[in-house]
């Protein structure tokens, strides 16, 4: 399983403590540094129904600087899965990507539902 977080997120940082109180392993690896590939993203999609905005960290200033709100729905799913992975700053964190199941932002319930 892989976890995708950034260090200063403290919604990151719930959901790795979250992850460690169960005992769940898992590969922490920096959004920024190291984007989810776009096949990830593609995968990911999947498990939120093809909804292409939740996979956007919509409240983050690259969303806003670049106008996203304006021109995501517009926008091709390859061309969002492009932007995405060439900017680990426009993905929601944190972004878990296990076998059969995926995960962004971190919402207590919905991970007890998945993971225990």
């Amino acid at each position: 399983m892989k976890i995708y977080t950034y260090a200063g997120c403290s919604t990151c940082k719930k959901a790795l403590k979250w992850l460690d109180a169960h005992g769940i392993s898992y590969e922490n690896l920096p959004i920024r540094e190291r984007p989810p590939t776009q096949k990830e993203l593609k995968t990911m999609l999947g498990y939120l129904g093809g909804d292409r905005r939740r996979l956007f960290n919509t409240s983050g200033q690259d969303y806003r600087a670049l106008g996203l709100k304006d021109t995501l729905p517009s926008m091709s799913d390859a061309e969002a899965m492009k932007l995405l992975a060439g900017n680990g700053n426009l993905v929601k964190r944190p972004f878990l990507l296990g076998e059969g199941f995926g995960l962004v932002g971190f919402k207590e319930e919905e991970w007890a539902a998945a993971l225990t």
